[in-house]
């Protein structure tokens, strides 16, 4: 059962839309990106504090499902949350909302679904390494 969705807003800039109108596909990835950050950020961790002690996560698999266009200065909104827990690995699950900017009712839609698979390694070695409690901890809250 989801409990924890954290939201971040964002409107997008002119330099993330490409010739036909909306935003390039490859910027949902950064998006995802802060989205993960700012879920983890509000359930405890420091993601500096983290990489200070020696660890990091990658993104070694993603998914998105482009539902529907995301235009310039539209209202956009990235649900996130913790889908699975692994000993090494995390997933995060990410939903796309738009408001058009010339939408009257300003009814958000489902626009793109998303999902990285996170792989936690050591910033000596860049090993694969069991998640921490600390991170273990923020990601149950996230879940």
């Amino acid at each position: 059962m989801v409990t924890a969705v954290s939201s971040l807003r964002i409107v997008p800039r002119y330099a993330e839309i490409d010739q036909q109108g909306v935003v390039f596909n490859g910027h949902y990835l950064t998006w995802f990106d802060e989205a993960c950050t700012a879920l983890l950020a509000e359930h405890g961790l420091d993601y500096a504090e983290m990489t200070d002690a020696g660890i990091d996560f990658q993104v070694v698999h993603s998914e998105i499902d482009y539902l529907a266009s995301v235009r310039w200065r539209d209202g956009v909104r990235i649900d996130a949350v913790c889908d699975h827990i692994g000993t090494t690995s995390f997933a995060v699950a990410f939903t796309v909302l738009r408001t058009a900017r010339d939408d009257p009712d300003s009814v958000e839609r489902v626009a793109v679904r998303g999902r990285n698979v996170y792989v936690v390694v050591s910033t000596d070695t860049w090993a694969k390494r069991e998640l921490t409690e600390d991170l273990r901890r923020s990601l149950y809250a996230a879940r």
